[in-house]
């Protein structure tokens, strides 16, 4: 079974290039759950990483990754929403060679869009990308604990997903500083 068809079982094989319903801006109480839009925030669409010390560019990049498809789903339970938001890509080795994993970190938000962004919710997630002698592996990411409290009304029609690659998610937390005695 191939990655997509992995991908599209999870999400019941549906299109992953759904378009977006424009629903009329009434306040409707008929339960109706509509699941936003999922896209990539711009600048997070690729990661690259160098050797250390330089920039990625040119001979020292290490690898790349890029995200090619995404997929959500979403479930209410007692006015909470929990969505399940699906990520594929691909890390691909750069000229200063990569190493044999590779870890992925993708942050996953939900965003009350308009003219100032509000986050509802947000979360950091990682993946790793065994790498091969090929230098291009698919990765998948099925995020599926995101929730966040149901927005009344049509506000949930200006909600978006973003998703994007996130480098501050692989770095651990510093503990505090301990004072010399």
């Amino acid at each position: 079974q191939s990655i997509t068809d992995r991908f599209k079982s999870l999400f019941g094989g549906k299109s992953d290039e759904e378009p977006a319903t424009n629903a009329p801006a009434v306040p409707q109480d008929t339960g109706d759950l509509t699941c936003p839009p999922v896209t990539v925030r711009a600048g997070a669409s690729t990661y690259a990483v160098a050797a250390p010390g330089k920039q990625p560019v040119g001979n020292d990049l290490r690898f790349q990754a890029t995200i090619s498809k995404m997929a959500r789903e979403c479930t209410v339970n007692g006015g909470v929403i929990t969505a399940r938001i699906g990520i594929q890509g691909r890390v691909i080795a750069g000229p200063a060679g990569a190493p044999s994993s590779v870890q992925v970190p993708i942050r996953v938000a939900v965003v009350q869009g308009g003219v100032s962004e509000k986050t509802i919710a947000t979360k950091a997630y990682q993946t790793t990308v065994n790498m091969t002698e090929t230098g291009s592996e698919p990765f998948t990411l099925v995020a599926e604990d995101l929730t966040y409290p149901a927005p009344p009304g049509a506000v949930g029609d200006t909600y978006i997903f973003y998703i994007g690659f996130d480098p501050q998610a692989l770095k651990p937390e510093r503990p505090a500083p301990r004072k010399k005695q």
